[in-house]
């Protein structure tokens, strides 16, 4: 066994250790909980000027997730202020730049085939006007609608049909309902070995009175849409290993792989 080889057993020890200690979930679902009450946490970060809305852990968990399965097209429904898209869209950049610095190429950071599609049902004024002037904007393009609409979906579905390598990630209204509509749409677009992403799953482990103003809340959101979604779904699987790495994350039992 090599030094790499060596090293790769020792994270995937270290990762089991973490995930077999129930307490280190607690104590970060507390200081997730602190945080967030006093210092609105995840508004706090920018992804090339934009704001993100993420934890940093998660952040660097897609970093991971975008290098390992080299998409073509990145889905996203929720785009906010347009952090997200921007940070993918880099993403992508990044692998086209090393993919031509491996095969010898030249690289034109405004050409590629590979995509980000950014679904909102308010996409405001000033948030596109700021993507649409990002260097990464020739990368993105968005849809205004609901992405549970028939009419949305089909655009999502003849836009994906191009693409071979597709990862599907789901931040947009958080009910039930709604997460279970979005799971039905375009997790089955998630290719063989990517993942379609849920976030904030951590609403279903979050005390009811963090949501007052909100139609989400413990036992109607983006968790318990994934768990309905699962019983019929044996394509996929939560893989535990990216939550019990990162501990603090927005996303547990919502990093979902699709295994076949």
């Amino acid at each position: 066994m090599n030094t790499s080889e060596l090293f790769g057993k020792e994270v995937a020890e270290n990762i089991r250790c973490l995930g077999n200690d129930p307490t280190l979930f607690l104590e970060s679902l507390t200081w997730m909980l602190r945080a967030g009450i006093v210092g609105g946490y995840t508004y706090n970060f920018r992804w090339l000027g934009r704001p993100i809305i993420q934890y940093p852990q998660d952040m660097v968990a897609m970093q991971e997730l975008i290098w390992q399965i080299k998409p073509d097209l990145i889905i996203e429904t929720g785009i906010a202020h347009g952090g997200s898209l921007i940070f993918s869209a880099s993403m992508l950049a990044q692998l086209d730049m090393c993919e031509a610095i491996e095969e010898g190429k030249s690289f034109d950071p405004k050409v590629s085939n590979r995509k980000v599609l950014g679904i909102d049902i308010d996409i405001r004024a000033h948030n596109r006007a700021a993507i649409e002037a990002h260097p990464m904007a020739s990368r993105i393009q968005m849809i205004q609608g609901s992405s549970i609409a028939q009419d949305v979906i089909e655009q999502v579905h003849a836009i994906a049909a191009n693409y071979s390598r597709v990862l599907v990630c789901l931040d947009s209204n958080h009910t039930h309902e709604h997460v279970l509509a979005e799971l039905n749409a375009y997790a089955p677009l998630t290719s063989k070995d990517s993942y379609c992403v849920v976030f904030d799953t951590i609403v279903e482990d979050m005390p009811t009175e963090m949501f007052p103003d909100r139609p989400w809340g413990p036992g109607n959101n983006p968790k318990t849409a994934v768990w309905e979604y699962l019983k019929s779904h044996p394509e996929f699987e939560i893989d535990k290993l990216i939550q019990s790495k990162l501990l603090i994350t927005v996303a547990p039992d919502g990093y979902l792989k699709r295994i076949r």
